[in-house]
């Protein structure tokens, strides 16, 4: 049996599929097992290309599926608009994008260029350009941007920030202030992240036992989470597992 042979029929059935589920009338059936190629082609362009662009979900995939095959494909039209227009709001997701991408030296020079004026104090603008700067390993320019935000916005809360905060003293050596932030954040934190870091650190500084019964105290807490949470928090898990896993080779 031919490549080209079982591809036909594996359309013709996923295109069947979608007769069905989306309750169009069953002549298409017949249509695609006569036509083969030439239905399923009509098909997806009058039934599934429209599906998809009605679906949420759909809408999503195809986006996914574009970042993939042209990741800097939506950044260059940011850098289109952005020339047409220079506007804050143009900027500010032109830099969110940038940063997406990894492009941390232009995400930083960005939002630089947003701390201005009115904005100068704009706490996310502030996050986002510490988070920049971490991303560049510039961590004590990310830990001053940090300071300076909560200086100038004394009443701002983020989670992300006060990890990315941890980070940049564990980074910068100061490992007893980034545990003591840690200690915090294994509590506080959304998320499997902050535990994680928190043992990893433990685990650095030579406190093996009180390092493990942080790993297995979060292995034991997600199992009793929902499996939608498990799946979201799937590569801090495994990395605790195998942070745990170390720790009983030594």
């Amino acid at each position: 049996m031919s490549l080209v042979f079982i591809l036909s029929i594996a359309l013709q059935v996923a295109c069947a599929v979608h007769v069905v589920r989306s309750g169009r009338p069953l002549y298409w059936i017949w249509l695609l097992i006569i036509g083969s190629y030439l239905a399923v082609g009509v098909y997806v362009l009058v039934a599934v290309i429209p599906d998809l662009r009605k679906d949420p979900r759909g809408r999503k995939a195809a986006t996914n599926a574009m970042k993939m095959i042209d990741p800097q494909r939506r950044r260059r039209e940011l850098q289109r608009q952005l020339e047409l227009s220079n506007t804050v709001d143009n900027r500010r997701r032109l830099a969110e994008e940038s940063l997406q991408l990894g492009d941390y030296a232009n995400a930083q020079e960005l939002y630089r260029s947003l701390l201005t004026g009115m904005y100068a104090n704009e706490p996310h603008f502030m996050l986002a350009l510490a988070q920049a700067q971490a991303g560049g390993s510039d961590y004590a320019g990310a830990r001053q941007t940090l300071e300076d935000l909560i200086k100038t916005n004394p009443t701002f809360k983020s989670h992300e920030g006060h990890l990315l905060y941890a980070r940049c003293l564990e980074e910068l050596g100061e490992s007893e202030a980034a545990l003591a932030e840690y200690a915090v954040l294994a509590d506080s934190y959304p998320g499997e992240e902050g535990r994680y870091r928190y043992a990893r650190l433990l685990a650095r500084m030579q406190r093996q036992a009180e390092a493990r019964d942080v790993l297995e105290g979060q292995i034991r807490r997600a199992g009793l989470m929902p499996a939608y949470y498990r799946r979201k928090e799937q590569s801090w898990l495994k990395a605790a597992k195998a942070e745990l896993s170390q720790l009983g080779n030594t």
